[in-house]
């Protein structure tokens, strides 16, 4: 039997005609129940199983029982009808203006736990829209936006003035930086401010910038400084505390380490320009006109609190506002 047969023998119709048989336990009541004609569903069934080269059915008088076979079958095939009514369902919500799904590239530095907090509320909506969540760091994650690849960028880095008539962005917060080594690394011991001379005999940590089409972006390194790459600021702030190199962590990130002593903070005679970072969101122009999944995420970070919950690393203190989804 070709296998397209065996698919078609399966369509949605055919499998409810065989639930409608199991449950009523006869072909009879099972086309009374389906407004058809009694041999017209009995040739239906016929034709599964010989499609299926399989028995699904034990006729005996006017009674109809499942095989084995059927009851295997009657199981998957409630799971496949479910699923035929949740694309259904899902594709009218789509025809409403939620988009299939939405990307969502975010710098490294910014504070996950509150990322997936608004994604829980964004799920209670019941949107049909996928998310999809990347992380990038430093000018990577404008490349990914800017390509296409993402709807919204969260902790976009842009120099001032910058501007882009393809891509609407606005601020989110500063993320600030200090100079920070752990408490057994030699430069902890020195007591005035440090010089470059002080710094560049010891090795520098730097998180490597994801971006692929230009050039890329180092903060805070001294020329002829060894380095030691890092994929995220978190294998960052770990090779510093175990004294593997010396750098600028963000100060909402390292806090806890301060405190507990795992890392000292150090004060520069010449500090660095580039320890203050106006980060943004960002997205395209003119989309969050046509997609309700990006608006609603727009709105959310339209909150002052939940842009310092970004930055900051704290829980959501404010309830988020759920726009109900219409049935």
């Amino acid at each position: 039997m070709p296998q397209s047969a065996i698919q078609d023998s399966l369509s949605p119709a055919n499998l409810r005609m065989l639930q409608a048989v199991a449950e009523h336990g006869s072909f009879a009541a099972a086309a009374r129940a389906l407004d058809l004609v009694p041999s017209a569903l009995s040739y239906r069934i016929r034709q599964m199983e010989e499609a299926l080269d399989v028995l699904l059915f034990d006729r005996q008088g006017r009674q109809a029982t499942p095989t084995a076979a059927a009851c295997e079958l009657l199981h998957e095939s409630r799971l496949l009808l479910s699923e035929v009514d949740r694309i259904a369902h899902r594709v009218q919500r789509v025809a409403t203006g939620w988009e299939p799904q939405l990307t969502i590239v975010i710098e490294d530095l910014l504070d996950m736990g509150t990322v997936f907090e608004l994604c829980e509320a964004f799920y209670t909506l019941g949107a049909p829209t996928r998310l999809k969540l990347r992380s990038e760091v430093m000018t990577g994650t404008f490349e990914v936006l800017a390509s296409g690849q993402a709807d919204l960028a969260l902790g976009v880095l842009l120099d001032s003035g910058w501007t882009d008539r393809l891509i609407e962005h606005r601020p989110l917060g500063n993320i600030d930086f200090i100079y920070a080594v752990a408490p057994h690394h030699p430069l902890a011991a020195i007591t005035t401010p440090l010089t470059p001379q002080d710094m560049q005999p010891y090795r520098a940590v730097a998180v490597a910038d994801t971006v692929h089409r230009s050039n890329s972006r180092t903060v805070g390194l001294i020329s002829g400084q060894d380095v030691l790459t890092v994929p995220d600021m978190g294998a960052k702030i770990e090779a510093q505390v175990r004294g593997l190199g010396v750098g600028y962590v963000p100060i909402t990130r390292v806090q806890a380490h301060l405190q507990s002593g795992l890392l000292v903070q150090k004060t520069l005679a010449q500090p660095q320009r580039d320890t203050h970072f106006n980060s943004h969101y960002a997205w395209h122009r003119g989309k969050q006109r046509h997609g309700q999944a990006l608006q609603w995420w727009l709105e959310q970070l339209q909150s002052p609190v939940t842009r310092q919950a970004l930055l900051q690393g704290r829980a959501l203190e404010a309830g988020l506002p759920a726009r109900q989804v219409a049935e």
